[in-house]
């Protein structure tokens, strides 16, 4: 069993709908159910990695937990204080514990700042130094990241996509959080510089005891940076579970199916495995499934599947499903 103090996160039935307006008087005619009763927890220390198709909802996830979104309902429970519930200058100060590296590095600078002033804004936000201190630690940040110091004065322009990705980890890192959610914060770049992004996401984890929730699509990668691995699929996480459990053991229809597309590089294994090709297409968030979120795609499913939602249980310890049919 883990303690309540090994969890730094706690989410529980998080929910986050966002309106649909129509007409001249913006009338409210429905929602899209982008998260629908989310629960997990994340450990001091460790990266949670969350996969899924896109739009999904994995990265409205991470923008919710860092109340950019006010969430429908739920619980976020950081270092046990409820988030949803702090509001102005108290959440303003919790934000200094938890960052976030965004997706996309050429749309999440400023093209008019400098590097100083990007890094640093942080610092003159939260008014922790000023003046000559500000750029002293900007280099310190950059030498972090691995940049040249002397960067500092130039724009994003300037730099590459991975040199970016990096100002934007710097950025992350000004003001000492313990929590990082990284939102696809490789999928953007080329292959020869994702390896040099997650490596140095780990030497800082390391250096600075960093939580990590590690948003991405290439489960080749999660599987190398996580500890545990979450599957969402349509709002709903599919399937909970140590990293080497899940990729060994995948006990959630459409976690085997995502597992079976990842590709081998062994032609001999390849060609043994069994691939299971999910029919149709993802359904409308707008108006999901009843029961079961997968069942319209799910090779398995039952009656059962349609009349109820499927609890997310604890099949084996640490391995949680939501599925009727898995034992």
């Amino acid at each position: 069993m883990t303690s309540n103090n090994d969890f730094l996160l706690h989410v529980d039935d998080l929910v986050m709908h966002f309106p649909i307006y129509r007409g001249v008087f913006q009338r409210k005619v429905g929602a899209v159910h982008a998260v629908d009763r989310v629960s997990f927890d994340v450990k001091k220390g460790e990266t949670l990695g969350l996969v899924g198709e896109s739009g999904c909802g994995k990265t409205t996830v991470g923008r919710t937990i860092l109340q950019l979104y006010r969430p429908t309902s739920g619980k976020v429970e950081f270092e046990g204080v409820d988030l949803v519930r702090l509001k102005g200058e108290d959440m303003r100060r919790m934000r200094r514990k938890m960052q976030m590296i965004f997706q996309d590095p050429y749309a999440s600078l400023n093209p008019r700042m400098t590097v100083e002033q990007l890094v640093g804004e942080p610092l003159l936000v939260h008014n922790v130094v000023a003046g000559k201190e500000i750029n002293d630690r900007v280099k310190q940040l950059l030498e972090l990241v691995k940049l040249n110091p002397s960067f500092a004065n130039r724009y994003a322009h300037e730099f590459s996509g991975g040199q970016r990705q990096r100002i934007g980890i710097a950025r992350a890192l000004a003001l000492n959080p313990n929590f990082i959610i990284c939102d696809e914060p490789i999928s953007a770049l080329d292959v020869s510089i994702q390896a040099q992004v997650v490596n140095l996401l780990e030497e800082l984890q390391a250096q600075f005891g960093l939580t990590y929730l590690f948003i991405a699509h290439d489960l080749s990668m999660v599987r190398h940076i996580s500890t545990r691995v979450a599957v969402m699929y349509l709002g709903v996480i599919m399937e909970l579970a140590d990293r080497d459990e899940l990729y060994n053991n995948p006990l959630h229809p459409y976690t085997q199916a995502l597992l079976s597309a990842v590709p081998i590089p062994d032609p001999i294994a390849d060609a043994r495995r069994q691939r299971v090709i999910l029919e149709g297409d993802v359904p409308s968030p707008v108006n999901p499934p009843s029961g079961c979120r997968f069942r319209t795609r799910c090779p398995i499913a039952v009656a059962m599947c349609a009349e109820s939602r499927p609890e997310f249980r604890e099949i084996k310890p640490g391995h949680f499903v939501a599925c009727h049919l898995a034992k």
